[in-house]
């Protein structure tokens, strides 16, 4: 069994060519995929919970979590130019190490999506019954919480996650449509948090400025990292993008220039607003207007929350669908999820089942449950396509790119860098249920997906 057999660049080439995938995306568009999948649960939660780890510092932990994400917003500009495909650092790994290498990358970013898809319901579900139970409604508790926590079932959750499933089932450009209309909202609303509270900022709250010191400063990094997950998405949508080679290296930077000022805003002001340890994690930005007495802008913000997380939801189950439509087109999953629907020209099955997987998650569990391992899977992945670009420079320097990563080896090195170090700042536990993952991922590959791969029965052959 060759293991390491790899796609060589003519066929992903050839692949974004002769999709079936229609390409409908430009520049703005990604970048706004990449907007709504980024700015959402992140910005409304990890913003409290590095709070109370950092402290006022808690700025600086998002300066250097933005650093990690601009870095590797580099070294994918360069890979998704090459490789204008679906399927992200999959598709990436594929080529610049082989095939076992690239089963374990998609195995961790089904479980990365899947995971923070479900997370991103959970959350707002929670938001949206806080939100109608202040306006003086009432939904049953067994309806609204999970076995877990005395429930039977969280319904808001799943309903609104069967909704964006039948919104990507329809077609990616509606879908973008959908998203472009939500990120103006949302922005608009962060916008308005920060006008709001700027004028009342107490400036004796920065002081101490890290009070559990540099230590504290990197946890909470870690922590807020999961605040920058999603503009990876962009490189998923490289197979429907007009002109990916421009649109793409464009469509990333854009998004992640918009993020870093406004998340730096949001932590300059909340922290200005509220000593960080009083800051209410699960309701930062609305209780911390309230708490001054602006109360109707904190009913904005958390109407902006709830629409904000609707499209991060949306751009997460459409990462997760084009991953699993690209292993299951490359025969290492069941071909039957790689289909395209003849109207939609949307991967129909796969999409449903992906809908309803994330649905059955966020339904039944409770949001402490699913959300460890978000950070840590996307970080290896982000090490991965690191280490690709260094491979690929030397073993196939004759493909073309568009774009390429500044000094390299050293961009990619200290990438990998910052990315270890934020890892290791993770619990031990969150490791364990990582390595766990990979486990069974391997397990499947060898039962099915080492039988069935057409790369190499193609070269067995």
């Amino acid at each position: 069994m060759n293991l390491w057999v790899k796609k060589r660049p003519e066929d992903l080439q050839e692949a974004s060519e002769h999709t079936q995938l229609k390409k409908s995306l430009k520049a703005i568009d990604l970048a706004a995929l990449g907007i709504g999948s980024v700015v959402g649960t992140g910005i409304f939660v990890a913003t409290g919970q590095g709070a109370h780890l950092a402290g006022p510092g808690v700025i600086l932990s998002f300066i250097l979590a933005a650093v990690t994400a601009g870095l590797c917003a580099l070294t994918y500009s360069e890979l998704a130019c090459m490789f204008p495909v679906a399927g992200s650092t999959y598709s990436y790994s594929y080529a610049a190490f082989g095939e076992i290498i690239a089963w374990i990358i998609g195995w961790d970013l089904m479980l990365e999506y899947l995971v923070s898809a479900s997370a991103v319901a959970s959350g707002w579900s929670s938001t949206f019954i806080g939100l109608i139970e202040n306006l003086g409604l009432k939904l049953p508790k067994a309806l609204c919480l999970t076995p877990l926590a005395g429930g039977i079932i969280d319904l808001p959750a799943v309903l609104i996650t069967m909704l964006i499933t039948w919104i990507l089932f329809i077609g990616i450009k509606e879908s973008s449509v959908t998203n472009n209309i939500i990120v103006v909202i949302k922005i608009v609303v962060i916008i308005l948090f920060i006008v709001l509270g700027i004028k009342h900022i107490n400036l004796s709250h920065f002081t101490p400025f890290a009070p559990m010191g540099w230590k504290g400063i990197m946890s909470g990094a870690a922590i807020i990292f999961f605040a920058y997950i999603g503009f990876d998405a962009v490189s998923t949508a490289a197979e429907e993008t007009i002109n990916p080679k421009r649109d793409v290296p464009l469509g990333l930077m854009l998004c992640l220039g918009v993020v870093i000022v406004l998340y730096i805003g949001v932590a300059f002001v909340l922290v200005g607003l509220v000593p960080y340890n009083e800051i209410d994690v699960g309701n930062a930005l609305p209780a911390a207007l309230a708490r001054i007495g602006i109360r109707w802008g904190g009913a904005l913000v958390a109407t902006g929350a709830i629409i904000g997380m609707i499209s991060t939801l949306l751009i997460t189950i459409y990462g997760q669908v084009r991953i699993f439509m690209v292993m299951a087109r490359d025969g290492l999953l069941p071909e039957v999820f790689a289909r395209i629907h003849p109207k939609h020209r949307t991967p129909a099955l796969c999409t449903w089942i992906t809908g309803s997987l994330t649905a059955l998650i966020a339904g039944l569990f409770p949001l402490p449950m699913i959300i460890d391992l978000c950070n840590i899977g996307t970080l290896f992945a982000f090490i991965l396509v690191s280490i690709g670009v260094i491979v690929l420079r030397h073993t196939q320097p004759q493909v073309e790119r568009k774009f390429k990563t500044p000094l390299v080896p050293f961009t990619p090195m200290i990438t990998i860098f910052f990315c270890f170090y934020l890892m290791f700042n993770l619990s031990k536990i969150t490791w364990w249920r990582f390595a766990g993952w990979l486990g069974i991922g391997l397990i499947v590959y060898f039962i099915y997906g080492a039988r069935h791969s057409k790369l190499r029965n193609g070269y067995n052959a």
